[in-house]
């Protein structure tokens, strides 16, 4: 199995519903996204998927959220915008394209992170 792990990043706005603390109030990161993809075989040129093609998706995928107030950005308006949330959200829009995505990671900060990944 080939493992194939590329990162992206975005800035934008959000306050948690229904929370009590510091973060039901608005407050922004500088979100760090991984996405990672399996394949059980190489195509004929060695590479199981280009890194450029894998990074280009990611960020066509999290351009709608980069410097937005993301409570009122698209599903958010209802969803609550946590990292668990936009971990599972990110990972449908990458599968629409690519079926091998295997998970995906939202980091909030350098010590805090949220993965989604079917099954």
């Amino acid at each position: 199995m080939y493992e194939i792990k590329v990162k992206s990043s975005f800035s934008a706005a959000h306050n948690l519903r229904n929370y009590r603390g510091k973060c039901e109030n608005l407050h922004g990161h500088n979100w760090n996204i991984e996405a990672v993809f399996c394949y059980k075989s190489l195509r004929p040129d060695g590479l199981a998927v280009d890194f450029k093609e894998a990074k280009d998706l990611l960020k066509s995928v999290l351009e709608k959220f980069d410097h937005s107030y993301l409570n009122e950005t698209g599903v958010f308006k209802k969803l609550n915008p946590t990292s668990e949330n936009m971990a599972r959200l990110i990972y449908d829009g990458i599968k629409k394209a690519n079926k091998y995505i295997y998970s995906v990671s939202v980091w909030e900060n350098e010590s805090s992170c949220a993965t989604y990944r079917e099954g």
